[in-house]
């Protein structure tokens, strides 16, 4: 079995890119950046050779799409990941955009807010939760999103100015560890800790979970999972996906106790991950070759 390439914990494009697209946003809207991304994404497909190629896999190979229409989905996954990009620097720069959403399963964030225990929201790279957490300020629950810190430095100041309006608060993932300490505290203050569970990079190679996705062996990282356990608090499984140009449907379900343990807690998140991407495949934005068995059943495209 091929060993699996894991997430280096960087997004592709240089800080020059962000200040472009940043400056038409601001400038011209919108719809004008979309315009402009259509070329962008056709540029990633010829020079980004290695996403480009494990996303036509994805497609092709898991989903079973004939050559066609992966080859449209490899493209359009590239469009869709600018567009969340666009809209979350738009909306929270404070840009005035006629974005809207629909909640489904609020209720739950509701319930889990009023009970004051603080709690796990394990998400995935999948449509656009950062706005999502933006708009959940109406919970009165102060959320905070764990990110690797691995980002260009250019890119991340730009994007800091940039988003100056945003509602929830940022917990970088840090080599020494302080980012647990930033966790434990938010959990005290009864806030919740939003936390994706589809990738893990090199130094989390120990502790991984390997099971079925989507018919295929892959690896997943057992931390945000037993950070439930331990911390002791209800988890439950959030997703944001783009429906049209303007629109957005967020997903949640119900809160649950976490003594029922890691192993179980990641089957239940992996099938709620199928049940999304079923209807919203391209959304998944992951490129890098990410099944365990990419270089046997799949190695051919």
């Amino acid at each position: 079995m091929a060993e699996q390439k894991e997430w280096k914990g960087k997004s592709r494009g240089g800080a020059l890119g962000y200040k472009v697209f940043i400056f038409f946003l601001k400038n011209f809207g919108v719809r004008v950046a979309y315009f402009i991304l259509i070329f962008v994404a056709a540029y990633f497909i010829i020079f980004a050779p290695k996403s480009t190629r494990a996303s036509f896999k994805y497609f092709r190979k898991i989903w079973k799409f004939p050559v066609l229409k992966s080859c449209w989905l490899t493209y359009l996954s590239y469009y869709r990941f600018g567009q969340t990009l666009l809209d979350k620097v738009a909306i929270l720069a404070g840009l005035k955009t006629n974005f809207s959403f629909f909640f489904d399963g609020e209720e739950h964030l509701r319930t889990l807010s009023k009970e004051g225990k603080g709690a796990i929201l394990i998400s995935a790279h999948m449509g656009n939760w950062e706005i999502a957490g933006h708009f959940l300020k109406k919970l009165n629950t102060p959320i905070n999103i764990v990110m690797y810190d691995g980002e260009d430095a250019g890119i991340k100041e730009i994007l800091e100015k940039s988003m100056s309006q945003r509602k929830f608060k940022v917990i970088y993932v840090k080599e020494d560890f302080s980012h647990l300490l930033a966790i434990h505290k938010a959990i005290q203050n009864k806030e919740f800790i939003c936390i994706h569970g589809d990738r893990f990079v090199k130094e989390q190679r120990g502790k991984i979970y390997q099971a079925e996705f989507l018919g295929h062996p892959a690896s997943f990282p057992r931390g945000p999972f037993e950070l439930a356990t331990r911390l002791k608090v209800p988890y439950t499984f959030v997703f944001a996906v783009k429906e049209t140009a303007s629109h957005y449907h967020f997903f949640a379900t119900p809160g649950k106790d976490p003594s029922i343990g890691s192993e179980i807690m990641i089957k239940e998140y992996l099938t709620g991950m199928e049940k999304i991407l079923k209807d919203y495949p391209e959304q998944w934005f992951n490129y890098y070759e990410f099944w365990d068995d990419y270089g046997d059943s799949l190695k051919n495209t």
